[in-house]
């Protein structure tokens, strides 16, 4: 049975992490995370843990700092974890439609590139030019 450690340093998390303390320390300043403090020394429960881990998912899927407080703050206010699982599936959805957004405008884009180098190309054996 895995043991659950009651703390975590800050040496420890960035080190599961692959993220700096200066990231930690942002999101604490930032009002994501609240590890107790000793003196100096931030100390990290298993439920800060768990939320860095998921501020860590959301930035990957390209939520801003903004919207994983907005997320974040629903489960700590009815209705709880219903309501922060709704609007975290109307973010994904927001996210979604703009990298299909995104991806129709780089499609675009590169049949536009596309064009150009046809013509270039047309134009250099109009004037017997050869690549």
């Amino acid at each position: 049975m895995a043991v659950v450690k009651k703390y975590y340093s800050i040496t420890e998390l960035t080190r599961e992490f692959g993220v700096s303390t200066r990231t930690l320390r942002f999101y604490e300043d930032e009002g994501l995370i609240q590890p107790e403090r000793r003196g100096r020394t931030r100390l990290f429960r298993p439920a800060d843990r768990a939320l860095i881990q998921e501020i860590l998912r959301g930035r990957r899927i390209g939520f801003t700092i903004a919207e994983i407080r907005e997320i974040i703050q629903v489960y700590k206010e009815p209705p709880g974890e219903i309501g922060q699982l709704k609007l975290l599936m109307k973010r994904v959805d927001e996210k979604r439609d703009e990298l299909r957004q995104k991806r129709k405008d780089i499609e675009d884009t590169l049949a536009e590139l596309d064009n150009v180098e046809e013509a270039c190309l047309t134009r250099l054996a109009e004037i017997g030019v050869g690549t």
